[in-house]
């Protein structure tokens, strides 16, 4: 559902967006043409496809020579119309004219990379950086620690999130995944970022480094804690936040919390042990703290029926909690089977288990059930 919306970003009014900017600077463009090819067959596509039909018609419609383009597109944002301040898509229009740069200029790093700066504020040019990443490494990298200290902070955030290994949306940066130091190098120079858009981008790089190179993550972030700013000790939270909910041990210690809290079930019970889809789910939990000062994360996790029969958890947040000696937490929780687009459920048996910093401490079944 999401993507169905997301796709009209690129629809009918972007195009024309799209072509009344390219032809304020290139009055000889062919607008017709450009808007009759990129709309032939266009509502059928998705998002991704919408991007990739709309470079092949800029391939055909903007000169040949990059050296030419090149000139065209760096004079585009003096003349773009940045759409409807209401309108959350209003962005996308731009991003098949960064990525048609990743396609024709792919030969010309040289002129391409300034294009791609002077286009990201526009949108964002994390897509279309990845390539010259793969094919030129050593000049990318270069532009890329030079764009670290620049006054823009969008082209600040493009040297990070350009550089994701597991960028959403974007082809993975397998060299990078494997070995992720050019990252963390340049990831050091944004760490303190006075833009809080800057600094979340750094957090998500960590954040995909972490899958891969948990220890090397952690490692950083305690290098970085000793002398921290209260800006990177927000980055440090966000960039481990996939650490603490895997329940990695060294993560905990790093934000605060007590390494291996005492704490007591006191209770923990079902409302009802079987859930109708549509309905939700009900349980309620009491928890007292064996030892004074304990600072622990507390989480439950639902284990899925799949449509093999077999479980797969989700971690759902509950809370932060810090507790004296004796002293209770008491809650009692709802979560929805009501249906979304993003997971289908399946009936049988499910789980709901207990997670403190990350480690189960208990479970409970349930039946899940079509009526």
């Amino acid at each position: 559902m999401e993507q169905m919306l997301m796709k009209n970003g690129l629809a009918e009014p972007a195009l024309q967006r799209i072509s009344k900017g390219i032809t304020a600077v290139y009055p000889q463009f062919a607008r017709e043409r450009f808007m009759s090819l990129a709309l032939d067959g266009l509502e059928a596509l998705e998002l991704k496809q919408r991007v990739t039909q709309i470079i092949e018609v800029l391939l055909q419609t903007l000169p040949a020579d990059f050296s030419e383009t090149a000139k065209i597109l760096s004079e585009l944002p003096k003349h773009w119309d940045r759409g409807d301040p209401d309108d959350s898509l209003r962005g996308f229009a731009i991003w098949p004219v960064t990525d048609y740069v990743a396609v024709a200029g792919i030969n010309d790093p040289q002129r391409a990379l300034p294009v791609l700066a002077l286009l990201t504020p526009l949108f964002s040019a994390e897509f279309a950086i990845r390539p010259f990443i793969e094919k030129y490494p050593e000049l990318t990298w270069s532009q890329l620690h030079a764009w670290c200290e620049d006054e823009d902070e969008h082209i600040r955030r493009l040297a990070s999130e350009g550089c994701r290994p597991r960028l959403p949306w974007g082809a993975q940066l397998k060299g990078l995944i494997g070995d992720p130091t050019p990252i963390l190098a340049l990831l050091d120079k944004l760490k303190a970022d006075d833009s809080l858009y800057v600094r979340r981008s750094v957090a998500n790089n960590l954040n995909d480094i972490s899958k891969d190179h948990p220890e090397q993550v952690l490692a950083l972030c305690q290098r970085w804690q000793s002398k921290a700013s209260e800006e990177v000790e927000w980055v440090i939270k966000h960039a481990t936040r996939s650490l603490v909910k895997q329940g990695h041990p060294l993560s905990f210690p790093l934000l605060g919390y007590t390494a291996k809290p005492q704490i007591e079930l006191e209770e923990f019970a079902l409302l009802k042990p079987q859930v109708k889809m549509g309905d939700s789910l009900t349980f309620a939990l009491a928890i007292r703290a064996k030892q004074a000062k304990q600072k622990f994360v507390l989480d439950f996790a639902v284990h899925f029926v799949k449509a093999n029969r077999k479980t797969a958890a989700k971690v759902f947040k509950l809370k932060n909690l810090s507790l004296n000696k004796d002293e209770m937490f008491a809650i009692e929780k709802q979560h929805s089977f009501k249906a979304i687009s993003t997971r289908k459920y399946y009936p049988g048996e499910h789980f709901v288990a207990l997670h403190i910093n990350g480690q189960e401490i208990a479970r409970l079944g349930f039946e899940l059930t079509q009526d």
